[in-house]
């Protein structure tokens, strides 16, 4: 039986036929890590306290956790303000900056032998002769292989004797070359800091100032980056909008093609 409604169309409305059409050809990878307490966190932070304020197995109608945490928690975006006094705040970075390109940096076989590796322009240079050149407003991910070590603070932490982090990070020439050649929107990392560990140890985040210097932002702490091809895939990172907001764990995810092998 036909439908006789006058608002009745044989054909979607919109963006549905477009939506049918991208999760039939993708698919989801979760970026993210589940946060808790005692997870690896910069070392000046507090570790998350959480209370069940409304508990069903002592008799209330519902659950209701208490989370106190600061804002860099787990995996979260960072803010120009973050490191820029006056900057821009997470509720001023408009949604049209939460779905990118999602471009991947590859760096993990020289991280394996080398847990101190950043990456070069030759990096950048083969990536672009491989896929062409980097979409200007793409989101840049560093993939490492750091994530595999989460939640284990040690491994993370990667200290020598001396107490010095040997830690994968950003290097200044290719955020340079990303940021004011490229005109890339975000970056994002696995390791806890932009900066290598050797610089973070020594006081130095010089990178990450850089980068919130220029009004972009940047998710650290991601994970799953070798789930994901280098190019072609979508990221989505999302946050709460906290007014005036310095950061906040986020969630993210990769939308990829399914016929894309890494």
């Amino acid at each position: 039986m036909s439908d006789s409604s006058p608002h009745h169309t044989s054909t979607a409305p919109g963006l549905w036929p477009a939506y049918r059409e991208l999760i039939g050809r993708a698919t989801y990878t979760d970026l993210t890590h589940a946060f808790h307490p005692g997870q690896p966190h910069f070392p000046a932070f507090p570790d998350e306290r959480r209370e069940m304020v409304f508990d069903m197995d002592r008799g209330d109608g519902f659950n209701v956790h208490q989370y106190t945490i600061v804002g860099q928690w787990g995996t979260h975006v960072d803010p120009p303000v973050h490191f820029v006094a006056g900057a821009r705040t997470l509720d001023h970075i408009p949604v049209a900056e939460m779905v990118l390109p999602l471009v991947v940096l590859d760096i993990s076989e020289r991280v394996a032998a080398d847990p101190d590796a950043t990456p070069t322009l030759d990096d950048v240079a083969a990536w672009e002769a491989r896929h062409g050149a980097v979409p200007a407003g793409s989101f840049v991910a560093l993939r490492t292989g750091w994530s595999r070590r989460w939640p284990d603070r040690d491994a993370m932490a990667n200290k020598d004797a001396a107490g010095v982090s040997h830690a994968p990070g950003w290097s200044a020439e290719v955020l340079r070359h990303l940021f004011e050649e490229a005109g890339v929107t975000a970056i994002g990392h696995e390791q806890t800091d932009t900066d290598p560990g050797s610089a973070t140890s020594a006081g130095d985040f010089s990178l990450e100032r850089y980068v919130l210097a220029r009004d972009r932002w940047q998710i650290e702490l991601m994970a799953n980056l070798d789930q994901v091809p280098e190019a072609g895939a979508l990221i989505v990172a999302t946050w709460p909008k906290p007014q005036g907001g310095s950061g906040f764990p986020a969630r993210v995810f990769a939308l990829c093609p399914n016929d894309m092998n890494d």
